[in-house]
């Protein structure tokens, strides 16, 4: 069984230290270590190790920014526990490993809603981004799942979209937009929701509303949630 060692020397060896500068153009600062390479080979290395729980706890803590990447992707995300999601959350220092991090396991694991509700009220910036990209990330991926848990968590878009904090603010964007786009029913929710934060003397409220409601009013989303 290939071991931590072996995939972080892969790594190293499709580094290119020239595209490091590119991330911080993107707003990506990380006091991991930094190789510089694309997420898509990143994927095709984690391919081979899939569900690989103690493979992925050694990855993430080899300090490296695209080894918490592989650690994500190579991850089973039955064996994630609540501790591991809530150690690796306070690890997050950019938006990219924060996303990815959502975006590719822990909206899989059965403790998705339970970090969301955990995370909202943390205080760090992307502690905060960190529930609202997973409640997006949920909210895109798990299509079989009833509304009711989605409504439920509004209240808590609506009480974080005061942080002006970039990454928060287009994070809670994110999820609303994500929240309103599954049902008929949370689509009215979500534009009702929006429509009060546009009208808001706060900037960041105005914001999060605004963009929320370009993205909901939009005419092909529209004709698909139509009855």
């Amino acid at each position: 069984m290939t071991g931590a060692a072996e995939l972080i020397a892969e790594l190293e060896a499709h580094a290119d230290p020239a595209s490091v500068d590119g991330l911080k153009r993107y707003g990506i600062v990380t006091a991991d270590r930094v190789l510089g390479m694309s997420v898509n080979t990143i994927r095709q290395i984690a391919k081979p190790h899939r569900k690989q729980h103690g493979l992925a706890l050694q990855l993430w803590e080899a300090g490296i920014y695209e080894a918490r990447f592989l650690a994500v992707m190579v991850d089973d995300p039955a064996e994630v526990t609540p501790e591991q999601m809530d150690h690796w959350r306070s690890g997050f220092d950019n938006w990219a490993t924060c996303d990815t991090a959502c975006f590719d396991l822990f909206d899989r694991t059965p403790h998705a809603f339970a970090a969301i509700d955990r995370w909202a009220p943390l205080k760090g910036e992307f502690d905060r981004r960190a529930s609202f990209a997973l409640l997006a990330s949920v909210a895109l991926h798990l299509k079989k799942l009833p509304d009711q848990p989605f409504l439920d968590r509004l209240p808590l878009i609506e009480a974080a979209a005061a942080d002006p904090r970039n990454f928060v603010k287009k994070g809670v964007s994110w999820a609303l937009r994500g929240v309103g786009r599954r049902s008929p029913a949370l689509h009215a929710a979500s534009m009702a929701l929006s429509e009060r934060l546009a009208g808001s003397k706060i900037a960041s409220e105005r914001w999060i509303g605004k963009d929320a409601l370009k993205d909901l009013s939009n005419p092909k989303l529209l004709a698909k949630l139509r009855p």
